[in-house]
């Protein structure tokens, strides 16, 4: 008699654990460590230095987003500020390094920490505000933590900026962009499997009832304040792990790039690749830091070129147009994100022929 063979035609799960699990299918696994592979053996060594320090960029700028998607994506806790902890984590991690002389691996995580402290004390508002109100009140943290970078020249050395010394670790000396790469990218891997095992404990658990009804997580028992809190304290340490990792790779420093600016870039990389996903996190930073190379290269060739003689200053709100119009085009078309994009490719190449 033959045997029937039956093929998935959805997404399901029958146990919790498969619910859970990180990697749907043994195929999902090899391709993860196949793209792995092809990540260390072969990028750093095929790629120039300019695409190698953009690619170093992305890395980074993934840590900080996945931060966001925490607090934003997942508790629903809207952050204007979070450029200034990347800040934070920055000037941290380099007044470690040459006031204090704590070697590399150990003032990255600990700028980490003193960021998260410093996101815990703009929390504190989460416990009375929500929505625009909340907004509003981290938009002031961006401009008090920006405020005190440039002037507090005792500790951050106001507009000078600070150099900071080479990075080492286990005896070896990380320079250029090729030995940063394995650095960064090891840093990413750790930082990504982090938040999604957080996720899916019991706190990443409380994230997302807080975010979809924190009053009826609170009815449930959950005390929303302190998972607040601690949202902002794990979003705030990603950012500040980043900001330092950022500072030793650029080995000087100031107060400019943490602007309202970047914040804005990062609500932009997770609503473009998608709210409430670790993978959209990436997909984001990828995004809108290619956009922000190719948008220079644009300017830069458009006004050597000649052709826009005289339209310097019509040129200058350029990427802020491009950055505003992905982010409603996105909104309009895929409010999920880049993520969302993913999952109907990867689910149609599960299911098939029975994509549907």
């Amino acid at each position: 008699m033959r045997k029937l063979q039956f093929h998935p035609c959805g997404n399901y799960s029958e146990t919790y654990e498969k619910e859970i699990t990180l990697f749907e299918t043994d195929f999902g696994r090899a391709a993860v460590l196949i793209g792995l592979i092809v990540l260390f053996a072969v990028v750093p060594f095929i790629t120039g230095p300019y695409a190698l320090y953009v690619v170093n960029i992305i890395g980074i700028t993934s840590i900080a987003a996945i931060g966001l998607n925490i607090l934003v994506g997942f508790t629903g806790q809207i952050s204007l500020g979070h450029g200034a902890f990347v800040g934070v984590g920055a000037y941290a991690g380099a007044i470690m390094a040459t006031t204090l002389s704590l070697p590399f691996w150990i003032a990255v995580p600990a700028a980490g920490l003193v960021t998260a402290l410093v996101g815990m004390v703009f929390g504190v508002p989460s416990l009375r505000l929500k929505g625009l109100y909340l907004t509003i009140a981290t938009l002031a943290g961006q401009f008090i933590i920006e405020y005190i970078l440039v002037h507090w020249e005792g500790l951050t050395r106001g507009t000078m900026g600070i150099v900071l010394p080479s990075a080492s670790l286990f005896g070896i000396v990380i320079e250029g962009d090729r030995s940063f790469f394995f650095v960064i990218f090891t840093a990413l891997i750790i930082m990504t499997l982090a938040a999604a095992n957080i996720m899916r404990t019991r706190y990443g658990r409380a994230f997302i009832a807080i975010r979809d009804n924190d009053r009826a997580a609170e009815g449930m028992g959950i005390p929303i304040f302190r998972y607040k809190l601690l949202a902002f304290a794990v979003s705030s340490f990603y950012a500040g792990f980043a900001g330092a990792l950022l500072a030793y790779y650029m080995i000087s420093i100031s107060t400019e790039p943490f602007n309202l600016g970047l914040s804005v870039e990062y609500l932009a990389m997770i609503i473009i690749g998608g709210m409430g996903s670790i993978a959209g996190s990436i997909f984001g930073a990828t995004f809108i830091t290619v956009l922000n190379e190719v948008l220079r290269w644009l300017t830069d060739f458009l006004m050597n070129s000649g052709m826009l003689e005289g339209m310097q200053l019509n040129m200058a709100p350029l990427r802020e147009l491009v950055f505003g119009a992905a982010i409603v085009l996105f909104i309009l078309f895929e409010p999920r994100g880049l993520a969302e994009v993913w999952r109907i490719v990867r689910s149609s190449f599960r299911l098939w022929p029975f994509s549907y």
